[in-house]
């Protein structure tokens, strides 16, 4: 599978070691980092004058986007991946102990405290295909832990 933001991480890493999501597993900093790319979806928030800026406000801007991605069956799954990794970038940045964690066969999905664990990914694919759930609301849920 060819992601967009893999690609372009890797420019910016040129010259280093090959590096791939699951071999990026044991460096939290790095896949962060990977994972926080999601370029389709910043820009086409960016489109409709949206910066996403990681807080959770954004997301509930983002759930008021009109879904002109539905019509593009191209994009739609993209932009549901990009949507599912913000929204764990959100996450991870702002709810206390929250954390990426990559399955073995290199799947991310968020780590809470409690240690349950967030399909941040399904969560976006099914907000870019239908509206629910809501980002903020999943978000909310992993708030309250």
């Amino acid at each position: 599978m060819n992601f967009s933001f893999l690609d372009n991480w890797r420019k910016r890493h040129e010259g280093a070691d090959a590096v791939t999501l699951s071999t990026a597993a044991g460096d939290r900093e790095g896949v962060a980092e990977l994972l926080s790319e999601c370029e389709l979806l910043r820009v086409r928030a960016g489109q409709h004058g949206l910066e996403l800026d990681d807080s959770p406000a954004s997301l509930a801007a983002l759930d008021q986007l009109p879904p002109r991605w539905r019509d593009d069956p191209e994009e739609l799954p993209w932009l549901g991946n990009d949507a599912g990794l913000y929204l764990g970038t959100v996450i991870v940045r702002t709810v206390p102990g929250a954390a990426w964690r990559v399955w073995p066969g290199g799947h991310p999905v968020v780590r809470l405290a409690s240690g349950r664990e967030i399909q941040v990914v399904e969560a976006g694919v099914a907000w870019a295909a239908t509206g629910a759930p809501e980002l903020s609301q999943v978000y909310a849920e992993a708030a309250e832990g």
